[in-house]
């Protein structure tokens, strides 16, 4: 009978594991004379512009971990030609196309390293530089 009732209990420890960091925005101006990438640089320490409002002042703990982070590029194209951004470093990736005027984005997950972000029709590049520093978002609240 004791068997059974410490058999039904479960497990007495449960592991707060890090959730996973918020993913970063960065911006990108596609223009005639190139491409302007803000902020340059990204994840070399806590970010209070990317927690939610509530959560500004409180410290973002890290986590001790190598994965790469998620980075939402938000373009804008200010030229009057549809486009294509262009990430090219320590991983390739293009975004669907942009259209002249308009908006658009793209998602990639990025280990630390320098990328070069350029843009069909633009003349110049932009340059991002990703650090190894990654924040647990679990002082973030109403997060999925």
């Amino acid at each position: 009978m004791l068997a059974l009732l410490a058999a039904g209990c479960g497990a007495q420890t449960h592991p707060n594991e890090p959730r996973p960091q918020v993913p970063t925005r960065v911006a990108v101006t596609i223009g005639p004379d190139g491409v302007v990438v803000q902020p340059p640089r990204i994840a070399f320490g806590p970010e209070k512009s990317q927690q939610i409002p509530q959560n500004q002042n409180h410290p973002q703990p890290p986590i001790k971990t190598k994965t790469p982070v998620t980075v939402v590029l938000v373009a804008a194209n200010q030229t009057g030609k549809d486009s294509k951004l262009e990430l090219h470093g320590r991983v390739d990736a293009s975004s669907q196309t942009i259209p002249a005027r308009s908006p658009g984005s793209m998602q990639a997950d990025l280990p630390a390293g320098t990328y070069t972000i350029t843009a069909a029709g633009a003349s110049g590049s932009g340059k991002l530089v990703v650090g190894p520093y990654r924040a647990s978002s679990k002082n973030d609240l109403l997060l999925p």
